[in-house]
């Protein structure tokens, strides 16, 4: 009984220890690449900032693609969990607020997690083989879904406004027509633009916001992506308020 329990704890012992080195080598990639842009994501790199070996990381890591794909699907799952929560714990009020509530927490997720923002939707790894269906499929799909949420939510009020809308579904690709014909029946192709439309205006400010360009040109990045969703949430035919 004694070798037994023994055995059990250095076990835990050693998944703890893995876990925290694995923990310890996503964070200095993303140093890294804070530092020196997305191509200073190497496993050699990493093991010299952490004092290890290259034959001891390969132990964690067997290529710098393997890394770099838990690391989008990590940054990305996070984000996905950030507007999930918001758009839920607004559950209870009109879409107004819960476009807005979805619309700041993809800003706040982007300002905290910035090189996790470029990673996803900003620089490509030079040389980074994408796997098959991408590296984050689900996270990709759950983001995907919470945008046509803000469309599918918004409809009712803007359906007017695009009742000369010439979109058809052959206009978008096929495995975004099947998520969202899946997910939200009933909705035209229409209001599929309408998503990508709301996208474009939420991540283009933040983009800028992100890479820097809004430095220079406001001190007040924070009250200008207010305005701008505020903006939007009007032009859409939204009440304020339910």
């Amino acid at each position: 009984m004694a070798g037994t329990a023994s055995r059990a704890g250095s076990n835990g012992r050693r998944e703890r220890l893995r876990a925290e080195t694995t923990a310890e080598i996503k964070d200095v990639a993303l140093e890294l690449m804070a530092s020196g842009g997305p191509e200073a994501i190497t496993l050699r790199a990493i093991a010299r900032e952490m004092g290890m070996t290259a034959n001891a990381i390969y132990g964690y890591f067997a290529t710098r693609d393997d890394l770099v794909t838990v690391l989008i699907s990590d940054v990305y799952t996070e984000l996905a969990d950030a507007v999930d929560a918001a758009w839920e714990g607004a559950s209870a009020e009109g879409p107004a607020i819960r476009i807005q509530g979805w619309a700041g927490a993809f800003r706040s997720w982007a300002l905290t997690n910035p090189e996790g923002f470029r990673l996803v939707y900003g620089d490509p790894v030079p040389g980074y083989d994408t796997p098959h269906g991408g590296a984050a499929p689900e996270a990709a799909h759950r983001v995907c879904a919470g945008l046509t949420a803000l469309a599918a939510a918004a409809w009712p009020h803007a359906a007017h406004l695009h009742e000369s809308s010439e979109f058809e579904w052959s206009d978008f690709d096929a495995g975004l027509v099947d998520k969202v014909r899946a997910d939200f029946p009933g909705l035209p192709p229409a209001a599929v633009a309408l998503a990508l439309r709301l996208w474009g205006r939420l991540h283009g400010l933040v983009s800028l916001e992100i890479y820097g360009h809004l430095r220079t040109q406001t001190t007040s990045p924070d009250k200008l992506f207010r305005e701008e969703v505020t903006q939007l949430v009007r032009s859409l035919g939204i009440p304020s308020r339910p």
